[in-house]
């Protein structure tokens, strides 16, 4: 049985365009394979902790091997239980809309969470920092209202710190396999909403159909 990880990044759900495309993913790969279990993390409806001094100082603990106190042991307890369906999971799907250029708060926190040696990263220091996150693929659906291709306004070059931020963290944490499935100018009017969301769905179920194959955990 294969396991994917939905994580909702958009508070917008129904009207979510990276949510929409995401979920056309979704429904695909389950009808390719029907014995994949679905797991849902929503970030606007989780009460993510907050990173606070016992979480720090467990983290600082965790670096130099020193005992930890029964609150830090709460704290970094609760940080590995969040992550523990990354861990889990064999396929990733995250749907991510851009905010200010970039990711939506929500998202921030719970990478800042769940990022920590010992939980998602090791560190050795002949071999340098090494990814846990082993033999997983991650599909990433992006929405942009703008127009990012390079002869607009806001190119991708210039603008867009989404789409190499989630990457870059991505594959840090070990996932080597990422794909990427883009929906833009979803401001600019109904029609060219439409047309790219449309375009965006189909290139998720296309996705979908080419990763129908079992995946190791």
């Amino acid at each position: 049985m294969t396991t994917l990880l939905h994580i909702e990044c958009s508070p917008r759900k129904q009207r979510s365009a990276s949510l929409e495309v995401a979920r056309s993913f979704i429904t695909r790969y389950q009808q390719n394979a029907p014995d994949t279990e679905v797991v849902t993390l929503d970030l606007w409806n989780m009460a993510l902790p907050e990173l606070d001094q016992p979480a720090m100082d467990a983290k600082y603990a965790e670096l130099a091997g020193t005992p930890i106190t029964p609150d830090q042991q709460t704290a970094w307890d609760s940080l590995k239980a969040l992550a523990a369906p990354l861990l889990q999971a064999d396929v990733l799907v995250l749907s991510v809309p851009l905010w200010n250029f970039s990711i939506p708060y929500k998202l921030k926190q719970f990478i800042d969470l769940v990022s920590h040696q010992g939980i998602l990263f090791s560190f050795d220091p002949e071999r340098g920092l090494e990814g846990l996150l082993h033999n997983k693929t991650a599909v990433v659906a992006y929405a942009r209202g703008l127009d990012f291709s390079a002869q607009s306004n806001t190119p991708a070059q210039q603008f867009d710190f989404q789409k190499p931020y989630v990457e870059a963290w991505l594959k840090f944490v070990g996932i080597s396999d990422v794909y990427s499935v883009i929906v833009e100018k979803t401001i600019l009017g109904k029609e060219l909403d439409q047309a790219s969301r449309e375009a965006a769905t189909q290139q998720a179920i296309a996705l979908a159909d080419s990763l129908d194959r079992p995946f190791a955990g």
